[in-house]
Order: C-alpha cells, then sequence, then structure tokens
C-alpha cells in the first residue's frame, strides 16, 4: 500500500509542510526532511524549483530562484533523495511543474520517483484530463498517487471528475489567489470548505494556500483532513534555519 493512502487512514487531522528543494542551502533538502519527520510532520511536499512557478507567491517563488542559484536541478534532487528510505518513513511528494519532467521524460521521471521512495506528485499545470487520457498508467505503474487541486472556483462537475480520477487526496486551495501566509480566514473561505465538505466526495481534502498558525490550520482541518503549510515554514527556514523547525511544528500543533 502506498504510504500516502496508509497516512490518510490514521484516525488524526494531517499537518503536511511544503519546502523548496535545495534552500536555503543546495544541501539542506535531507536534512530538513529528516528534522520534520522528528518534529512529527506527517507528509512533506517536497517543491521542485521552477524558473516560471504561476501558481506560487512571492515568497516560494523567491525560495525556488535561490535554489536554482544554487544549483538544485531535478538530477541534482534524485541524487539527494537516493537514500532518504533508510531515514524517513512518512510520505513524500514531489510538487512542481510539468515542464521540467517533460525535459526529463515523464516515464524516466516517475520511474526514478518509485526507485527512490517518492509516494506522489503534484502538477498544477498538468491538467486532469490530459493525465487522465495521456499518463495516467505511466503513474500507476510506478505506484504513484497524483494530487489534483481545486479552488473555491473549480464547478462542481469538474470536482467530481477529479474525485473520480484521484486515487489518494484532493489538494483543496483555499481561495484563488497564488500560495501566500495567511492569519485568518474569512467567512467565504469557511463556506467553501463546508460546501465541498458537504458533497462528500470520496476522496479526502487537504487545504493549502494561507495555513501559518494553529488558527488557520484549525480552520482548515475543521472540515478537511489535513493542512498544507508552505510559504510561513520557508520564511520560518529563511530567518532561523532547520534548528527553528521544532518549534515551528509545535506551535502549529496547539
Amino acid at each position: 500500500m502506498n504510504r500516502i493512502h496508509k497516512k490518510l487512514q490514521e484516525d488524526k487531522k494531517l499537518l503536511s509542510i511544503y519546502f523548496t528543494a535545495g534552500y536555503p542551502n543546495l544541501e539542506d533538502t535531507v536534512p530538513i526532511i529528516e528534522q520534520l519527520q522528528k518534529s512529527g510532520v506527517d507528509m512533506l511536499e517536497i517543491g521542485l524549483p521552477f524558473s516560471d512557478p504561476l501558481a506560487d507567491g512571492p515568497t516560494i517563488q523567491e525560495s525556488s530562484t535561490h535554489a536554482l542559484t544554487n544549483g538544485m536541478t531535478t538530477a541534482k534532487l534524485f541524487e539527494q533523495l537516493k537514500d532518504i528510505r533508510k531515514t524517513v518513513n512518512i510520505p513524500l511528494i514531489i510538487m512542481g511543474y510539468f515542464n521540467p519532467m517533460m525535459q526529463y521524460g515523464v516515464e524516466a521521471f516517475c520511474k526514478k520517483c518509485n526507485e527512490i521512495g517518492i509516494d506522489g506528485l503534484i502538477i498544477p499545470d498538468l491538467p486532469v484530463d490530459v493525465y487522465n487520457e495521456e499518463y495516467r498508467s505511466i503513474f500507476e505503474k510506478y505506484n504513484l498517487i497524483n494530487v489534483f487541486l481545486i479552488t473555491p472556483q473549480t464547478s462542481e462537475d469538474r470536482i467530481r471528475f477529479i474525485d473520480s480520477v484521484s486515487n489518494g487526496f484532493i489538494y483543496m486551495v483555499s481561495s484563488a489567489s497564488v500560495t501566500g501566509a495567511k492569519n485568518t480566514f474569512g467567512d467565504a473561505q469557511n463556506q467553501y470548505f463546508e460546501r465541498i465538505s458537504n458533497m462528500k466526495l470520496k476522496s479526502p481534502q487537504i487545504v493549502g494556500f494561507g495555513i501559518s498558525n494553529a488558527e488557520t490550520f484549525k480552520a482548515a482541518t475543521k472540515y478537511g483532513k489535513g493542512a498544507i503549510i508552505g510559504s510561513a515554514f520557508i520564511k520560518m527556514i529563511k530567518e532561523k534555519g532547520i534548528e527553528g523547525i521544532d518549534d515551528f511544528v509545535k506551535s502549529i500543533r496547539l
């Protein structure tokens, strides 16, 4: 069974952290992963930096640019992660844009992910229709879960189609804007969370975009299975380094 499926079965609200591979320093990727697991994070999204990250806010864009300047590449990330399953057992997901994966070769990329123990991919610019028609068989061949995003603007028909294709969880984007930390959620977002909950989808939902503290984590997980923190974590890593991870995680799980 895929590690994501096992984690989704646990009777708890899941905390997932997004960080950019190769940031703040090129060789920080594995130490960050290991420390996040020690601190009790349930799942990790490893950002594969890209030069044109359309869905990302300024914090993640800056971290991507910095990581690329540091020398991070797809091949470098795979090299860094080649022994990761000797020390890490929580689910690992690579989040990135489709262009670098196509350059590497989609099947070669999926095969490499399988070899090193990656459990899933999040590819914001790969439409579910294209995935379903052209790539689904490749992902399934290598036991990779592909995670799709929905937003407050996604139609009910589209959401139900995504739910039918999904074999893990749905990434529920909290707002129509780019990524970025927020201190609270407004009424519109809370109504959106409730609306999706009432659809009774088969796939659990994990909320991302705008989660930054215990309050927003609690609000996001009232209806969903878990929440993802990205920008707030990257800001912390920039300021405090790996030494700040444990206190950061504890501050979310108050």
